[in-house]
Parts: structure tokens; sequence; C-alpha cells
């Protein structure tokens, strides 16, 4: 297997984006961190970016721009947009559905997935998905980090995702909220982990759809990417840096061209591709990426047998990031677990043109043990 110098590497790009605030003064700079988290508190119940104030009622989509272990953040919520109890007589919802998305993290990909869920419960549980870490482009009052301090090491790594996604839940879901956590490609791996680090959460069932939980670099996908990743992925920064500086109107013109053999492709991720031409987002996804080639690699038996009776797995018939072999494997050393190989000809990327068509299977998946709750 290659071997991957991501850290150093990125160490010095992410170098580049602190670099003024390495030059502050020690006391000015402490200071400057605690203006920064006065804001974060300030501002965290801001006005919605996208959609009116009534549009929580209305079922409609909101996306909220927070900091999170210090790194910026995109949250999709259908639904409610705070699970805290605001007052005596105010009850939060008890359910929340969870999407921790693939690499790249954006969360717009997943918007009619979402809506799908959302709406075949008539609304009465929120759907939240949480983006990775540095996987969205700042607003323009905004940037990448929070501050010159990060509040887990390597935030923008795989471990450090991990660690988000922990953060994320303890800042925003309370503890007796119970979850219906829904992992795409990657995020099935960090959903494992958030398991496995934090047994307490109270999951009512993990939905693991292609599922890149082992031998990443050894599958079809895995073997060509792994260099380009690894190696060289700094070449790609400087045309990504041209395209960005587009209309975002021609940006979007560039992406339905390259889309354009999909029939039934979704609208609605047309901004959310034009999202990632961006270099600061593109770097992020890519150095994630060259860590999930060389840490991805053998499957926790031991997490999976634990809560196996939680865990549902989706596992494609094409596949090349998780081969049909991986889901024959995973078939034979858990008989029991609910395990399921795609008989519909979805592909890896489901959300470019199969959102509702999955949605509609969890739904039937998940149904009854939210009855029973």
């Amino acid at each position: 297997m290659q071997k991957c110098a991501a850290s150093p590497a990125h160490s010095s790009y992410r170098t580049a984006h602190l670099s003024f605030s390495n030059k502050i003064p020690k006391p000015f700079g402490s200071f400057r961190v605690f203006l920064r988290r006065i804001k974060r508190i300030c501002f965290h119940n801001r006005a919605p970016e996208m959609g009116s104030p009534d549009a929580e009622d209305r079922g409609e989509a909101f996306e909220e721009h927070i900091y999170c272990c210090g790194a910026l953040t995109e949250v999709l919520k259908f639904g409610a947009r705070d699970l805290h109890p605001i007052s005596r007589h105010h009850s939060p919802p008890r359910v929340l559905f969870l999407v921790i998305p693939g690499n790249p993290g954006v969360v717009g990909f997943y918007k009619t997935f979402m809506q799908a869920i959302h709406e075949a419960f008539d609304g009465r549980f929120p759907v939240w998905a949480v983006s990775h870490a540095g996987h969205c482009a700042p607003p323009d009052r905004m940037g990448m980090t929070a501050d010159a301090f990060m509040d887990v090491e390597d935030v923008f790594g795989l471990n450090g995702q991990v660690e988000h996604k922990l953060a994320f839940l303890r800042e925003h879901v309370p503890r007796d909220t119970r979850l219906v956590l829904i992992g795409h490609s990657i995020g099935c791996y960090i959903i494992l982990e958030l398991m496995k680090r934090q047994p307490e959460l109270q999951v009512v069932k993990s939905v693991l759809l292609f599922p890149t939980i082992e031998r990443m670099a050894e599958s079809p996908q895995g073997k060509v990417m792994t260099p380009v990743l690894c190696r060289l992925r700094y070449a790609a920064y400087l045309p990504i840096l041209l395209l960005s500086l587009l209309p975002r109107c021609l940006k979007a013109a560039l992406v339905r061209l390259a889309l354009r053999g999909l029939r039934s492709l979704d609208p609605s991720i047309i901004p959310a591709t034009v999202s990632l031409i961006n270099v600061d987002c593109a770097a992020n996804a890519m150095y994630m990426g060259s860590q999930e080639m060389v840490q991805v690699l053998d499957r926790d038996n031991s997490t999976i047998h634990q809560n196996l009776d939680k865990l549902i797995f989706y596992y494609g018939a094409c596949d090349h990031w998780c081969p049909v072999q991986y889901y024959h494997d995973i078939k034979k050393d858990f008989p029991d677990g609910n395990i399921q190989l795609c008989k519909r000809g979805i592909r890896h990327a489901f959300v470019l043109d199969a959102g509702e068509k999955m949605a509609s299977m969890i739904i039937d998946w998940v149904h009854s043990d939210l009855e029973k709750l």
C-alpha cells in the first residue's frame, strides 16, 4: 500500500490560513480568541441564512454556518432548528435523524433525500445533516477557522472529523434525544466510530449506505485514487483556483455540462457542486481523502458485533469503493445482521439521481422502530 505523507503537507496549507494570526502578540491573540468565542455564542441563534422566519413551520430547508471545534461547519435542517427546551412549556422533539455525509461532506447534496424523509413522517421528526469540518465555502462574514487555535488537533483529518461530529452532538443535541443516524460512504465509518467512542448515545438505528468501512485503498477506486490523493492532489489546486474565479452562473453551466449524462439528475445538487469549486473546500476534502486511504483498513468487527441489532448495511451491486466481495465477507461474518445488497441499480453517489428512492427504503426500514417510541 502506498503511504501518504499527508499531515505535514496539509499543516503547511493550514499555516497559510493562520499566518496572520500567528503573528499576533500572545496577549492580544488570547483576547482575540475570547472575542471570537463570544461572537460565536451571540450569533448561535441568528436569523436563518435560507428561508423565511416561518420556514420551519412550512417544512422548508434551513441552512446555517457555525464554528464547531474551531472549524467552519454547515448544517442543513428540516424541521426543528433547536432541540434544547427554550421554556418550561416547550417540548423539543425526542427523535432526530442525523445525516453524516460522504466525502466531500457537502450537506446540500442530501437536500432532496432529507426532505423526502422529513415529509414521510409528516414533519414529526427533524432531519439534520452536518458537513465535515472545512467542506463548505465560508460566507462573507466568516473564515474557514474561528481562531488560530483549533479545539481538536488536525480537525480536517479523518480522526479530527470524528471528534468534530462528537463535539457537534455535545453542543447541539440533548443527551436524551433518540438518534437515527444515516451515514453515506465514509460517513458510515464515522458513525461506527461515534458509537464506539460514545456508547451512551441514544441510537435507535444506524443506517450505513454504501459503507466504506474497510480496505479502501484495496478497492478498485481506491487503487486509482490513492496516488492522486496522496501525491498529486496539490496539482489540482491551481485549476480549482482558476475555476473559482468564474461567475457563479458559468460555474453552474459547467457543472450541468459535466453531469449531462445523468437522465434523472437532481437539480438541487447543482449549487452544492458549485460550492465545491473553492480551493479551501477542495483541499480539505482531498486531505481527508488521503487519510481515508491509509487509515480505513480493517473492518471494526467489535463495534459492529456490540451494536448489530441497531445497524443496517446497504451495499451497492456495482460499487467501486466497496465491491460486492466486501458485502459477501461481512455477510459471512455477521449472518444475523441486517446486511443488504442493492437490487435497484443505485449508484454509490445516490444523491445524484436517487435521493427520493433511497429515502423511501430507509423510511420502511426504521418506521416500526419509531412507532415503538
